[in-house]
């Protein structure tokens, strides 16, 4: 019985979190950067030499992979909070998830080597486990942050909660790059 009423907690959770996105209060760089609580749990990281690099890739459009993991770290961070879940963790989970240090536009073509979808999880676990202390949730987020693409899903909220957030966010820096591509689109397609 408890582990049935544990699925449909966590499903009504993971239904909210889902609806939460959909809200533009979530997304907000420079908020971030005034946010004295998230910025102690992340600050080591942002200011760190393997992060920063990560500016000098694009990840989405014309956003840099740096940016791409502010935006999904704060809305992850954000929605833990709300719903009491170990906002730390997701926080610095979604600024190192990405943490893989190669443009991957042009990674097939240099090494051969292809799937960057389902191979750039381990990646970005190895450099940040090289770089940082992790525990155990943030480990899991960054290694299960692909998913589907990569088979086993996350084992804690907090990982879901980071996955979705990262699809919503390229969903978004992807979008506004088509938005200033072809003006007329608005018409068609409403970006938050």
């Amino acid at each position: 019985m408890k582990n049935r009423e544990d699925f449909f907690y966590r499903e009504a959770v993971r239904k909210e979190i889902i609806k939460s996105l959909k809200s533009k209060k979530w997304i907000n760089r420079g908020q971030c950067l005034r946010d004295k609580q998230y910025m102690e749990c992340v600050s080591d990281i942002l200011v760190s030499r393997p992060f920063q690099q990560m500016d000098q890739y694009i990840q989405h459009g014309t956003t840099t992979t740096m940016e791409h993991c502010l935006s999904v770290s704060y809305v992850s961070y954000n929605i833990c909070r709300r719903f009491s879940l170990d906002h730390r963790s997701a926080a610095r989970g979604g600024l190192l998830h990405d943490l893989f240090l190669y443009d991957w536009h042009t990674h097939c073509e240099e090494t051969g080597e292809r799937f960057h979808g389902l191979t750039h999880p381990k990646t970005a676990l190895n450099n940040a486990n090289k770089y940082f202390d992790l525990n155990r949730v943030e480990q899991d987020i960054i290694l299960k942050h692909m998913w589907p693409l990569t088979v086993v899903p996350p084992k804690t909220m907090e990982g879901f909660v980071v996955m979705y957030a990262d699809k919503y966010c390229g969903l978004i820096e992807s979008m506004e790059t088509v938005r200033k591509a072809v003006p007329n689109i608005v018409k068609y397609v409403k970006i938050p």
